[in-house]
């Protein structure tokens, strides 16, 4: 496999969501390269097992129980003066409760505003996920580029989309620095069972139950391994000031193959197609590549190889 290129990382930052599946994943990064951090979750999906390694190697690691959007985070804030705070918290899916995306909104707002007033040289990196920034997409338009048209058909991705309209104001208003990264689906250790469908498939084979293909199976996903998308937000930190940057492999890799993969040959279960879901998911990564020097190391079957060794 590819060696990453080396990075050079923030000193300090602040992870909101730093206790799940991709904000775990960075801790460790950044514990690497000696970064002081400070984990800001409430633990309603996040896990303090997914820190487990983190706190085992030590180093300036502090883990705050705490709403990001409650005033305390001013207080954190003012007193740690971060060189980044990433934002890695999920916007949740319409399927289960679309004011979860609206909560994300106003956690992003608390952020933006408690930088404003506390913390104005700290850059805020945040994650958005493709399928709800950019809706369905013509397959003669895959791999999707930045500029494409955005059509979004859920509350999640309009939500979404208002989210690099408040980043793009609070930058033009305030001189709030920002980097918004838009991941597809991001795959690896530490994947709850429901996030995506690698997860999904992954739980079906070790509980020993029928895989559940929705519609015909070819629906599409740009999978991401962790560790590519991680390297992306490090980057983030010191580049890509005011940008939306796609950061993804621009292959589709389609349901059936998934399982195909995951589930060594075993049979799948037919099941309605979810009427939430879009069809076909493959980012552009030329942008990312000119302004964080980023592009995917690890390719689909090296990653799915890792997770299923």
């Amino acid at each position: 496999m590819p060696r990453k290129p080396t990075v050079a990382a923030p000193s300090s930052a602040v992870v909101i969501g730093g206790a799940g599946f991709i904000g775990s994943h960075l801790v460790d990064r950044l514990l690497v390269d000696d970064v002081t951090i400070d984990v800001v979750d409430d633990f309603t999906t996040g896990s303090l097992a997914n820190l487990a390694e983190a706190r085992a190697r030590g180093g300036r690691l502090s883990i705050q129980q705490l709403d990001a959007a409650a005033p305390e985070l001013s207080t954190l804030l003012e007193r740690r003066a971060p060189e980044v705070l990433y934002l890695v918290r999920g916007l949740g899916s319409d399927a289960r409760d679309p004011l979860l995306a609206v909560e994300a909104l106003a956690v992003l707002v608390a952020c933006l505003e408690a930088v404003r007033s506390v913390s104005p040289k700290s850059k805020v990196v945040v994650v958005l996920p493709a399928s709800q920034v950019y809706g369905e997409i013509p397959l003669r338009d895959l791999p999707v580029r930045e500029d494409h048209e955005r059509v979004p058909t859920t509350v999640s991705g309009i939500i979404a989309n208002s989210m690099l309209e408040v980043l793009a104001g609070y930058r033009d208003r305030h001189a709030v620095e920002y980097t918004a990264l838009v991941l597809p689906t991001v795959y690896g250790p530490r994947m709850r069972p429901d996030s995506n469908v690698v997860a999904a498939a992954l739980a079906a084979r070790d509980n020993g139950v029928e895989f559940a293909i929705h519609g015909d199976g070819r629906q599409t996903r740009d999978l991401l391994w962790i560790d590519d998308a991680v390297d992306a937000l490090v980057r983030a930190a010191g580049k890509g000031g005011g940008l939306a940057l796609n950061i993804g492999t621009g292959v589709q890799t389609n349901v059936r193959d998934i399982w195909r993969t995951v589930g060594s040959g075993a049979p799948a279960a037919n099941a309605p197609k979810r009427t939430h879901h879009v069809s076909r998911v493959a980012l552009s990564s030329a942008r990312a590549r000119l302004h964080l020097g980023w592009a995917p190391f690890t390719t689909v079957d090296d990653g799915l190889s890792r997770l299923l060794g």
